[in-house]
């Protein structure tokens, strides 16, 4: 039996070469393979010597030869094959291990790996016969069935396979989004012409939607770890998938607005099935908090606490207090913070995560096919805004209209949005009427409503859903406006006496 090793990663390469060589495995290595091999007295014979040909143009050249990939690709069933081998004096390789060269961490023409990817794909191609390592996890099984079977079962081999065909898959992938990275600033305002995405199952999930759905995140392979890789979950049951829905939700949104609190670091969000349903800002973390969670305090009955903060024990003593939450993150935990809380509701999901990542690209399934668009972020800045009525915001009213604003932009479209003294306490969302998303937020402000400002995630197309707004008590109103209507919506707010604000720029969510 033969071995071929030709590894960039050389995790536990020794132990495994010594494992081989102990069962009489024949070795063949690589150039810097050979040396680490020769370096720990492990035999093996370097590969130039095999092909005859020594390593040429910088190692770009070293396995392309058909002493390599003859004895790869031979198939030992078939007597055509073995009889080729024979004429040309090659023997059958039977293991190929391999991987290939950090692409992600050091991109570059250099980088791009040619002989690693073609013996991978030759062996996995033959894996009826030749074994193919990818992975150093993988060592200590391989070895265990040579020990206990004399030979690498079927289904470990097919398995084996099926890794290393995505191994190269998610090289590719890599590359190809480097040259997408690439692309001159006129290109790069369009979306690519192909998508080649590989992902790996990273976490089991309690289950899916619902109970009855099998559910699992997965994240990109050869990419940075996300915030999700890196989070921590500190107690509670099992994550399921809208439980990290909700929580990518309430954890952008938080993020969205803790610049608009006077200390620019206070906000908290609270969220029920991806919609906000208390946000606010304040001096300090502990009056954002009742502040988000008074906005609402039915809805957020088993909802998602998104804290962008330290958790200590003065805060944790008030959110035990309050309804049950689901799933609170924060930055970190004091201990004592962890303790209170798992003592008193220890089915709730303690997260720690560092800030969310901007996506380059957002995805949604249609079908088979795919919906691709940039991710919808705040182009539009207060600088950039425009007042069009008579009277001006004060300076109370423009913080909260970027408040109200800001979480409208969050919310599930049709939309609309109210907030008071830094906090946001009424929210109608995911209506087909505009009026009925005004209607909606009234109800849930309450007299808090009066004196209030109010956020359209888009323009009023006629002029009865400011009106219910004004009729509950708003003074001032955030929109993209571009309705063809708009000189009759501002023409009712100058008439309402109300103060009305032109974004230019929409924010639907679906």
């Amino acid at each position: 039996m033969r071995a071929l090793l030709s590894v960039y990663d050389k995790t536990d390469l020794v132990n495994f070469a010594e494992g081989l060589r102990g069962l009489g495995v024949e070795l063949l290595a690589s150039g810097k393979t050979h040396k680490v091999l020769t370096d720990n007295n492990i035999e093996s014979r370097e590969v130039a010597t095999l092909t005859d040909t020594p390593e040429m143009l910088d190692g770009r050249v070293k396995t392309l030869h058909p002493a390599i990939h003859a004895g790869i690709l031979a198939d030992r069933n078939k007597a055509s094959h073995m009889q080729d081998l024979e004429v040309n004096g090659i023997s059958p390789i039977d293991i190929v291990v391999c991987n290939l060269y950090p692409f992600v961490e050091s991109p570059g023409i250099e980088m791009i790996d040619v002989g690693g990817p073609t013996m991978v794909r030759a062996a996995a191609k033959n894996h009826q016969c030749v074994t193919v390592i990818v992975d150093p996890s993988d060592y200590g099984k391989v070895l265990d069935e040579l020990r206990s079977l004399g030979a690498v079962s079927p289904e470990t081999r097919t398995m084996l396979a099926r890794k290393a065909f995505a191994h190269t898959a998610a090289y590719d992938a890599a590359i190809v989004s480097w040259f997408d990275e690439g692309m001159s600033d006129d290109e790069s305002t369009q979306l690519p012409p192909t998508l080649h995405l590989s992902i790996a199952k990273a976490e089991a999930l309690r289950y899916g939607e619902n109970p009855h759905q099998v559910g699992a995140r997965y994240s990109l392979i050869n990419a940075k770890p996300s915030v999700f890789d890196t989070m921590t979950q500190l107690s509670g049951k099992e994550l399921s998938y809208l439980n990290l829905f909700d929580a990518e939700a309430a954890w952008v949104l938080a993020h969205d607005v803790i610049s608009l609190a006077p200390d620019k670091k206070s906000g908290v969000v609270i969220v029920k099935h991806a919609n906000p349903c208390g946000v606010a800002v304040g001096d300090n973390i502990y009056a954002a908090y009742e502040a988000a969670y008074n906005a609402d305090p039915l809805s957020a009955f088993g909802g998602i606490v998104a804290i962008p903060a330290t958790l200590d024990m003065k805060l944790a003593e008030a959110i035990a207090a309050n309804h049950l939450c689901d799933v609170l993150v924060a930055y970190h935990v004091d201990e004592d913070a962890l303790a209170h809380i798992a003592g008193k509701r220890k089915n709730t999901r303690i997260l720690t995560m560092n800030p969310p990542e901007r996506p380059k690209l957002s995805l949604r399934q249609l079908g088979t096919d795919f919906l691709v668009q940039q991710p919808d972020t705040f182009v539009s800045q207060k600088s950039d805004f425009r007042v069009v009525t008579h009277t001006e915001p004060n300076e109370e009213q423009w913080n909260d209209l970027e408040l109200a604003w800001r979480t409208c932009a969050r919310t599930t479209s049709n939309a609309i949005t109210i907030a008071a003294n830094g906090q946001v306490n009424g929210i109608g969302c995911g209506q087909q009427s505009r009026v009925d998303a005004a209607v909606l937020a009234c109800k849930k402000a309450g007299e808090r409503a009066h004196g209030a400002v109010a956020a359209s995630d888009a323009y009023f197309p006629f002029r009865d859903g400011l009106d219910v707004l004004v009729d509950a008590g708003v003074t001032a109103v955030i929109q993209p406006g571009g309705s063809l209507r708009d000189e009759e919506v501002i023409n009712a707010a100058n008439e309402r006496g109300i103060t009305m604000v032109f974004t230019a720029e929409r924010h639907f969510r679906h």
